[in-house]
This record gives structure tokens, C-alpha cells and sequence, in this order.
């Protein structure tokens, strides 16, 4: 059993990674069905929060069958990331994240995100102000370091454990790396093997199949994995991880009645949280992937992605299923 705070996760469990504008609650909600152990908000701005933006207060939704469930927060300034964990505090998620790792331009440049890895001091003193403002769990998400010039993972877990961090999350490559390149988990699993670190670790990037992430988990020696653009329109990566490592076999592959009752999911639980309109369009981006190896789909996803009409949309899964029933993906 891992521990954070009070929360009691299964031993090596598996994490459903932050991502913007994919990790809302719908999309938590699938891959909470299929598996995930402990999921977080999209990242929140706490200058965003602080001013009562619309979009930051959304994304403060959770619901209690996503349970465990974190928000995380982003920001560089002491009193913002104090004031913002206050209200974060107050929906009573199960524990508060903080974003020390997204490697955005918009985010980067108000030095915040993986920007606070030149500044190990200014990372600590951050942390403190939230962690002194909440009396839930404190966890971080973060990258190895700025470049490679400058790794510097090791210290930092070091001095957040000391002031009272209880997990991390280490995403494997650098802010100049971007997304690029293979992430590196030896430094993720220098950390997990230092005497001196006792809170759990989690390891990020690059986990695309169940093979690779048992291989990582006995190589790295990590408490649990992140999984984020793996998850995205595949939400059953999860229990099929689960199933690999217990047992060293696959699960069956989703069939079209599998991934037409997840889109159709989708759609209908995001409509239901965000209304008609929004919900269908921002459920579009995910057909693509919802019926990735599909031949001939082309058709299909058109009509889906351009329609406003729920019906019309209901009525395209409808035909995908008759079509496409029995037949495998490439």
C-alpha cells in the first residue's frame, strides 16, 4: 500500500497525469472506470483563481466517484500560490498538487511551471506557503531540471521532503527538452534510491504499452507511474497495465463497442457538465483517437467533429458500430 497523507493507494498504483484541456471531469471520469488509481484537475493559475477567472473556478469541479482526486495549482508568487490554496482547499479535494514542471512558453515566462527549476529557493519558499496554507496533502509534479546543464532533481525532492511534501512526481525530461527526445528515468530512479527519501515517487514520460511500463517499474524501482498522452483516447491503458504486471498476460483489446460506448460516454458526461454546446465541442479533439486504426473513418469523423447536433452525433456512433462491428484495428 502507498500512502500519501492519509490516502491509501494499492501497491504501485497508477496516476492519471494533469494535461490541459484533457484532464476535465468526463475524461477523468473514463479513465477512473478503467482503472486509474489517483487522478488530478487540469492545472489552475492562482493568479487565475485569485481573480475569480471563470475558467480557473471550472476547473475546481470534482465529484466524489473520481475520489482520490488532487487539484493542482500553478503559479509564481508566494501569496498567490497561498491565497489560491485556501480556495482550492475549500471544494475539499483530497489533496493539492503543485505544477512545477509544464514546460509552456505562456506558463514559462511568468515564472512559474518548470521555470521555478532555476530557482530551488524560490521552489521552497512557494511550496511552504502553500503547504502553511492547507492542511491537506502536499504533492508536486516536476521535471528533472531547466536543461541538462542544470539537473538537479536529486536536491530538489531533498528539500521538498524536508519541508513536508508528500509525493512526487517526476516527469523525465528537462524544460528545454519540451516533449521531445526520450524521457530519462535514471535520475527518477537516483531519487527513489536515495536513503534519504522516504515519500513516494512517481515516474513520467514515455509509458506507451504495458511491456514498458513493467519494465520500468522493475528496472526504476519507482512506487508508481504517471500516465498522461498515452491515456488520451485509450483510457483503458490503465487496468491493461494492471493486468500485465499482476499476471504477465494482455487483456483483450477494446472492441468498437468498447470505444463507442467510451465516446459516447464522453460526449454525454461532458454536456452534461458543461452544457450542450461546450460539451460537444470540446469532446471533438478525442474522436480521433477514440477510433485510431480504423480504416476508412475518415466519413465518420467528419460528420462528428462538425456537428453541433447531439442527435446527429449519437446517430454517427450508431452507424460506426453497425460498420465497423467485428472488424480489427491496424
Amino acid at each position: 500500500m502507498i500512502k500519501i497523507g492519509n490516502i491509501a493507494l494499492p501497491d504501485f498504483p497508477l496516476l492519471l497525469a494533469p494535461m490541459e484541456d484533457v484532464s476535465d471531469p468526463p475524461f477523468r471520469r473514463l479513465c477512473k472506470t478503467h482503472g486509474a488509481d489517483l487522478m488530478f484537475s487540469e492545472f489552475i493559475s492562482s493568479e487565475g483563481l485569485i481573480r475569480d477567472a471563470i475558467k480557473s473556478r471550472q476547473k475546481l469541479d470534482i465529484f466524489d466517484y473520481e475520489r482520490p482526486v488532487g487539484i493542482q495549482i500553478f503559479g509564481g508568487d508566494e501569496e498567490a500560490m497561498a491565497l489560491s490554496s485556501k480556495i482550492v482547499s475549500a471544494v475539499n479535494p483530497d489533496l493539492i498538487d503543485i505544477n512545477f514542471g509544464c514546460p509552456v512558453k505562456k506558463v514559462v515566462c511568468k515564472g512559474a511551471g518548470a521555470a521555478v527549476l532555476k530557482d530551488v529557493e524560490l521552489m521552497v519558499r512557494l511550496t511552504k506557503a502553500v503547504i502553511r496554507s492547507t492542511d491537506l496533502p502536499v504533492t508536486v509534479k516536476t521535471r528533472l531540471g531547466w536543461d541538462d546543464s542544470s539537473i538537479n532533481i536529486e536536491e530538489v525532492a531533498e528539500r521538498l521532503q524536508d519541508i513536508g511534501v508528500q509525493a512526487l512526481s517526476i516527469h523525465g525530461r528537462t524544460r528545454a527538452q519540451l516533449y521531445k527526445g526520450e524521457a530519462d528515468w535514471a535520475p527518477i530512479a537516483r531519487v527513489k534510491n536515495n536513503s534519504r527519501i522516504t515519500m513516494p515517487i512517481f515516474g513520467n514520460g514515455d509509458i506507451t504499452s504495458v511491456e514498458k511500463a513493467l519494465e520500468y517499474k522493475n528496472r526504476y524501482g519507482v512506487d508508481g507511474i504517471m500516465i498522461g498522452r498515452a491515456a488520451i483516447g485509450y483510457p483503458w491503458i490503465f487496468n491493461e497495465i494492471k493486468h500485465y504486471v499482476a499476471t504477465g498476460t494482455h487483456l483483450p483489446k477494446p472492441t468498437i463497442e468498447n470505444r463507442v460506448a467510451a465516446a459516447r460516454n464522453h460526449l454525454q458526461w461532458a454536456m452534461d457538465w458543461k452544457g450542450q454546446h461546450l460539451g460537444i465541442l470540446e469532446t471533438r479533439r478525442h474522436y480521433t483517437n477514440y477510433f485510431k486504426g480504423l480504416p476508412n473513418f475518415k466519413e465518420y469523423r467528419t460528420r462528428m467533429v462538425s456537428s453541433e447536433d447531439p442527435v446527429l452525433i449519437f446517430q454517427t456512433f450508431d452507424e460506426v458500430l453497425e460498420k465497423f462491428s467485428g472488424m480489427a484495428f491496424v
